[in-house]
């Protein structure tokens, strides 16, 4: 899975609105304290406008809110109404694929890391990323050292 810069700058975004979700917030706001190109938001809002996940109001006292509690967005949500599935092979969905007898096992493999993905990403909402704090199972996975080590292969 690559997270494309789209979707982490509307979760940034959506986890500053979160804070205060019922208020809205202009775009360049959030994008000075959230160090992201103002156009750029401006396009993802307009993208995310489409969804459930938030609502625009022009004029005095207008700008972005949350449609709904953060509580009730997840970052699975996000990432799927921005790029699609959460993982796919060869842009198909992993259930979708045939393999040879030899290489069988290796749609297991997606479809379990298809399930891990799941589970920390439908498992962490927008609530949780505005209060800094992660579900227990979340930050479990983070206090392995190894964790934060990237493996590149050259």
């Amino acid at each position: 899975m690559r997270i494309s810069a789209k979707s982490d700058y509307a979760l940034r975004a959506l986890a500053d609105l979160a804070a205060n979700w019922e208020v809205p917030q202009s775009a360049e706001s959030i994008a000075a304290r959230q160090d992201i190109p103002p156009k750029y938001l401006e396009a993802i809002f307009t993208e995310l406008g489409r969804t459930r996940f938030i609502q625009s109001q022009r004029g005095h006292g207008g700008g972005h809110r949350l449609r709904v509690a953060p509580e009730n967005i997840t970052v699975a949500d996000v990432v799927r109404a921005l790029n699609g599935p959460l993982l796919t092979v060869r842009g198909e969905c992993p259930e979708d694929l045939e393999y040879e007898r030899r290489s069988q096992a290796l749609q297991s493999v997606w479809i379990a890391a298809r399930a891990a993905l799941r589970e920390v990403l439908e498992g962490t909402t927008l609530a949780d990323l505005a209060a800094g704090r992660l579900p227990d199972r979340i930050t479990e996975l983070t206090a392995d050292p190894d964790a934060w080590v990237s493996r590149i292969n050259i």
